[in-house]
Parts: C-alpha cells; structure tokens; sequence
C-alpha cells in the first residue's frame, strides 16, 4: 500500500468516526488515489488533480466541480504531513447549479414498471417480489432511494402502520405512517422473505436473492433496465426518468390535492415538508415553482386572498 493510500485510508476513517457519511466519496477519492499511482505522482498537484476530476469528459460540469472538491478536502487535510502537496484552488472548475425538472409518472407508467418488475428472473426467486414491493414503497412514500434500502426488518411496524426512518439524510431521523394497502403490501413481502430465509442473513428488510442488504448501484442498473423494457427510455438513452422522480411525484400529487380540494396548502407545507424528510421548508416550496400547474394553482389561491379573483 502505497504512502498517498494510506493516508486516504486514515482521512476517511477519521471522517468516518466524526459522523460523516463517506460511501460516494470514499470510492471517488480511492479512484483518484489509483490514478495517482498510475501515473506514480509521489503528492498531489493541481493539474493531476484536475485532469482526473474532468473524467467523464462528456460528463456535467457539477461532477466535474464535486470530483474536485472531494481531493480538494482531502488535499488539504494531506498538506499538513506533506507540505508538498497543492491545494487545488477555489473557482477551478466553476459551474451554476441547476436543479433537474421533475418527472411526473402516471399510474399507468407506474404499474409498467411494477408489472414488469414482476417476471425478473429468477421466477421461483425473492428478487421480483422485492423489486416490486420495492417500487410500490417508493411511489406511495416519497421515501428516498437510500432510506428505503436502509430500512432494517424492526423499522417496519405493521400493527402501527409506520416505518422509523433512521440517520437519513443530514443524519435525520422520523416516523412515516403508511396508508394500510401500503402496510399489507410490506407485510405480504416480509412473509415471503421469511420463508426464502428462516434464518436471517442480514438485518434488512429489502434484501437480494442471497438475503444481503440491496445496494444502489444494483437497483438503479435494474431500474435502467425495466424502464427501457416498458418505454420509458431508450435503448441507448443515458438519462430518463430516475428513481428518485417517485419522490418527487409524491410530493407534486399531494401539493395538486391540496389545492384542488381549496385547502390551505402553504399552512399545510410544514407537515409535508416534515413527511419528506426536508431540512428547510424552502426545500418543499421548490416543487410549486418546478410544475407549472402547481404555480398557476398557487398564483390563483392568491389572487383569490387578495380579492383579486371573484
């Protein structure tokens, strides 16, 4: 092990015990310490730094600036062992951040995908009926992908009807109660799981053919897949619909019920934006400038408060 990856190894460790987070990171900044060594660069310099964080070269300018800014902390944190190493500087890589349009399914899109979800293979085992729970969860929920796969078999609460959310995002913690079709659903799958595994292999409540916890990588590339199979997508499109676009659909549907049923909706806010998981209610608010017709909505429910519809 060379003297740059073990210093990477202890950064992480270190940043691992203070509470943070460190599953993408981590991976990046391993990739990045291979690439060093590859070029058997002995520290770190600005231009290696930056010709390996523009890798993809058709990738997003935004990968580029967080590929960067993962060996620029770690540069940093490096710099006071070995004075020789560069500090990228800020501004390098500049980029504006722009969040992407949401994509609405349709129940109908929906039920594709959980059909389909339904003949992946092996047909005699587990992984079409978590593929299809899983699915189910995420439209019903607005749960995100991570916490979903985090969720241990003791966060499900059937006889309550709520799954505890632990150290989600920010390090966040809640309850979220389920509708009871949902319920029924979880515990359908749970019963099935069992029987594939009397003996747990894995505290999960999600988990693969060989009863381990999913990971993301395996469920996004299986997600890709049906979603192609039922139109979604193309077979060479790189991008479409995302897993992540069930949270925002939940999210958008609850906003448009509210307003329809002429209900308060921005008193109402707080507990969907709670429900969510969100660390600011600004978070919550981005959905009604994001869909048009939740911004007419909104502007109506206005105008209506200030007389100035009838």
């Amino acid at each position: 092990m060379t003297r740059l990856r073990k210093a990477a190894e202890s950064y992480l460790d270190l940043r691992r015990r203070l509470g943070f987070d460190l599953r993408s990171p981590a991976g990046l900044l391993r990739r990045f310490v291979s690439f060093m060594e590859e070029h058997k660069a002995q520290w770190i310099t600005t231009e290696l730094a930056l010709r390996w964080a523009k890798v993809p070269a058709d990738a997003e300018p935004a990968t580029w600036a967080r590929r960067l800014s993962i060996v620029r902390r770690f540069a940093r944190h490096w710099s006071a062992t070995d004075p020789r190493t560069e500090i990228p500087p800020l501004g390098l890589l500049p980029y504006r951040y722009r969040r992407r349009p949401p994509y609405v399914y349709t129940n109908a899109e929906i039920l594709r995908l959980i059909r389909a979800a339904e003949q992946l293979p092996p047909i005699p085992g587990l992984r079409r009926w978590t593929y299809r729970t899983l699915l189910g969860l995420l439209a019903v929920s607005g749960l995100r992908l991570s916490e979903a796969l985090a969720l241990d078999q003791d966060a499900v609460d059937v006889s309550e009807r709520m799954l505890t959310i632990r150290r989600a995002k920010f390090g966040k913690s809640r309850y979220v109660p389920l509708h009871p079709s949902a319920i029924r659903a979880l515990h359908r799958y749970a019963r099935r799981r069992d029987r594939f595994f009397p003996i747990a292999q894995s505290p999960a409540f999600f988990v693969s053919d060989r009863g381990r916890r999913l990971t993301q990588s395996t469920i996004r590339w299986t997600f890709n897949k049906l979603s192609r199979q039922v139109g979604l997508r193309g077979l060479t499109d790189r991008s479409g619909p995302r897993l992540h676009d069930f949270r925002h659909r939940f999210a958008i549907s609850t906003l448009l019920g509210w307003y329809r049923a002429g209900r308060n909706a921005e008193r109402l806010m707080p507990l969907l934006s709670t429900y969510l998981g969100h660390t600011h209610v600004a978070d919550t608010y981005w959905y009604i400038s994001a869909v048009p017709e939740l911004l007419r909505l909104a502007a109506a429910r206005l105008e209506r408060t200030l007389g100035v519809l009838p």
